[in-house]
């Protein structure tokens, strides 16, 4: 196993947002462990989501299906779920499945170091 054959979850919370950086692949293997941060009262607690895709190598339909399921838990908890652009193989994907026109891409200027 390669070391993009897993996923890393980095989240850190801000004052009025959460970013969670995922670096690797998220597919049928990894999903379920997006899907759990995303249950995670803490991030529950936050105005904004941001989904930091800068660092996704590979995502799959199944990794397509948890990004759409956490958009709409953050709609149930009246947060905004924001997505910054990922690698050129996870920006075709979101671009022919339609998916890139349900989320909210934000600019590079919003992401903070």
């Amino acid at each position: 196993m390669g070391v993009h054959d897993q996923l890393l979850i980095d989240v850190v919370y801000e004052t009025d947002r959460v970013v969670l950086s995922l670096d690797g692949e998220l597919d049928m293997a990894s999903a379920a462990q997006l899907q759990s941060a995303f249950e995670d009262a803490d991030l529950a607690t936050k105005t904004i989501v941001v989904l930091d895709l800068r660092q996704l190598h590979f995502v799959d339909s199944t990794g397509l299906r948890i990004i759409l399921a956490a958009r709409n838990r953050c709609r149930e908890r009246g947060q905004e779920l924001t997505v910054t652009r990922g690698s050129q193989q996870v920006e075709r994907l979101l671009s022919v499945t339609g998916m890139a026109e349900h989320l909210r891409t934000a600019p590079p200027d919003e992401m903070r170091a």
